[in-house]
């Protein structure tokens, strides 16, 4: 297996760029030295009143996203069933 090279992660945090839990995921606050509020597993935010923010931004989109779906849907049904087909010639010159 001559010119293979295994490399393996090593948790190399201090060569890494920026780290997930160095800053809020809203305000960007720091991290450092102060309690980590969680959401969604992996997410950090410096405040309960920050992941709360969070939180009802993700409720309003997940909410728009369903109206928006369903109102597409009645939308189709009713373009579907109002649609009018004409046949005939057309003559061009």
């Amino acid at each position: 297996m001559s010119g293979y090279y295994y490399y393996y992660y090593s948790g190399c945090q201090d060569q890494c760029d920026a780290h997930y839990l160095d800053a809020c995921s809203l305000c960007r606050k720091s991290l450092h030295n102060s309690d980590i509020f969680m959401y969604r597993g992996n997410t950090p935010f410096c405040s309960k009143e920050c992941r709360e923010e969070q939180i009802e931004i993700d409720e309003a989109r997940e909410k728009n996203r369903r109206s928006g779906r369903s109102l597409r849907k009645s939308d189709a049904q009713n373009s579907a069933t109002n649609k009018t087909v004409r046949t005939g010639t057309v003559a061009v010159a």
